[in-house]
């Protein structure tokens, strides 16, 4: 399973997670800021995705840009969450993606 820390504008806004089921948005309990994107208002309820979410496949790169990606962060191209992983970063708008900490650290504590 991985995460990933979703920011709004800088802030901490929740957590996108991939798992064997599927995709998980999470709000951060308290979170007041705006959504991620107007079709995923914020709620304290998860929202729960089958396939990589669409406004996240948004803002994954396309044509040679994607192609100089995958060759640079060797990923296969049906790894979305990959992707999304090393642009998160600086994408087009007010969201940023970073890969969670506690995923992120050898030897972290679940």
């Amino acid at each position: 399973m991985r995460s990933a820390r979703v920011l709004m504008h800088g802030v901490p806004a929740g957590c996108l997670t991939e798992g064997e089921g599927g995709y998980t948005l999470t709000y951060e309990p308290g979170y007041e800021g705006p959504p991620v994107s107007l079709t995923l208002s914020v709620r304290p309820e998860p929202y729960r995705f089958d396939r990589f979410p669409p406004f996240f496949d948004g803002l994954l790169p396309e044509g040679w840009q994607l192609e100089a990606l995958l060759r640079q962060a060797k990923l296969d191209r049906s790894d979305l969450f990959g992707q999304l992983l090393a642009v998160g970063e600086d994408p087009v708008g007010a969201v940023s993606v970073f890969p969670d900490v506690a995923e992120a650290s050898p030897g972290a504590s679940p």
